[in-house]
């Protein structure tokens, strides 16, 4: 914890930091209430204040602080202690009063208690931000994942067939399986099959099921995919690849919910949800004759579209820390790996991610992670970036954007790096990579 001694008695500043530091805390001293706040900007969790001092009194420094560091405790201390003072300090947000003189075991005391309540704080609102940045086993914290959140919540209860859209490695199964867990049938079955890993005949009989004898190998009775989803939600993934033949099969089975076995002449009634995903222009195939309108009608009754993670920046390390959080890894990013990340476009995605992180953990012995684990994405940043002359590069819209975020938030960087989404550690690495500071 790193506790800031502001006190005009030079000594008393002094005597308090040491004790402060000799029992494990970072502790710094200054004598006023002006150099208490440019101090502040280096990040202090709890601030331990005279209340009367020469310009700033103790009073005017906690409401500066409540107003800008909300989250920063303060504890008021006194030799002019009085009920009025300690009610005073206590509604404009201070954590607690010391009436001076006071030993330093007091002071020690008080300080393991905020530490003890600080680190319990921090804890409880780590897991809650993690629950609102996960949606199932869906990790993302920007608008664009929070709109596929909402979409996700409002179609899961109508039965609605559902076409996932997106590029490969976005996450279409998992959007599925979430629709699933928050359907009505989220206690009966989930089943997916890739329409493109199966070729036409195999497929056929996989969907629909077969009899005895139907076919050359067919020595006993097989249930189909719809059968064994029956009551549950039965993934179609890259269903785009579905051989026309077989659309006109679908379309019937999903109008009147009955399948026939492949050799069978008995019709199979099935209660199913259908959910189809691709990463294909279905629109497009449809156009070019290439899949049926009448079925992609059918299909696309509520479409979502998953954005790329080169959309979804803000997700990026959140992915990251859910990769090694999942195997339980301890592992370190630099800011400069981080900042190596959070600028590559991933055209493969999360799945591309995930390869990327694998590569490094084993570059880096499972330690920490730094650009030289990451060598293919400075090539690939470095190539994106070259521009024509008079364009505008990526990097001088980043400049552009920190000099903005710092005149929106008066010059203080902690809340300059929240108006970005960014850490404030992330914040003073890119400050000095444009030299602003």
């Amino acid at each position: 914890m790193n506790i800031l001694i502001v006190d005009d008695e030079k000594k008393l500043g002094v005597l308090f930091s040491r004790a402060l530091r000799g029992a494990g805390f970072s502790a710094k001293a200054v004598e006023t209430g002006e150099r208490a706040i440019e101090s502040l900007e280096q990040g202090f969790d709890l601030v331990i204040t005279d209340m009367k001092m020469p310009g700033m009194n103790g009073i005017e420094l906690l409401r500066k602080i409540k107003e800008d560091y909300p989250d920063t405790v303060v504890v008021m201390m006194t030799a002019h202690g009085t009920v009025e003072t300690a009610v005073e300090a206590m509604k404009a947000g201070a954590y607690d009063f010391l009436l001076k003189p006071f030993p330093t075991d007091e002071l020690l005391l008080l300080a393991h208690h905020i530490a003890e309540e600080l680190q319990l704080q921090q804890e409880i609102e780590y897991r809650r931000k993690r629950e609102r940045e996960r949606f199932g086993n869906i990790v993302g914290k920007s608008d664009e994942m929070k709109q596929i959140f909402t979409l996700i919540e409002k179609v899961a209860p109508a039965d609605a067939t559902v076409l996932i859209l997106g590029e490969t490695g976005t996450g279409k199964e998992l959007v599925a399986r979430a629709i699933h867990e928050r359907s009505q049938r989220a206690k009966k079955p989930f089943v997916a099959i890739n329409c493109a890993a199966i070729t036409e005949t195999l497929l056929e009989s996989e969907l629909f099921g077969y009899e005895k004898g139907a076919f050359t190998g067919a020595d006993r009775r097989k249930p189909g995919m719809f059968e064994l989803a029956n009551g549950g939600t039965l993934l179609l993934d890259e269903i785009a690849e579905m051989p026309q033949s077989l659309q006109a099969k679908l379309l019937r089975v999903l109008q009147e919910k009955t399948v026939y076995h492949l050799g069978g002449t008995v019709p199979i009634p099935v209660d199913v949800r259908v959910v189809a995903a691709t990463n294909k222009d279905i629109k497009k195939l449809v156009s070019e004759r290439k899949f049926r309108e009448d079925l992609y009608f059918r299909i696309a009754v509520f479409p979502i579209k998953l954005p790329p993670l080169r959309m979804r920046k803000k997700d990026i390390m959140l992915l990251v820390e859910n990769y090694f959080r999942k195997r339980a890894i301890d592992i370190e990013v630099s800011p400069e790996a981080e900042e190596l990340l959070t600028e590559y476009n991933f055209p493969g995605n999360v799945r591309e991610l995930e390869n990327i992180l694998e590569r490094a953990l084993i570059l880096s012995g499972g330690k920490r992670i730094t650009p030289e684990h990451l060598p293919d994405l400075e090539i690939a940043i470095a190539e994106s970036a070259s521009v024509e002359p008079g364009e505008t590069t990526l990097g001088e819209l980043e400049k552009k954007m920190l000099i903005s975020a710092l005149e929106k938030a008066g010059g203080n960087k902690s809340k300059a790096a929240k108006l970005l989404g960014i850490t404030r550690r992330m914040i003073y690495t890119k400050l000095k990579k444009y030299e602003l500071e």
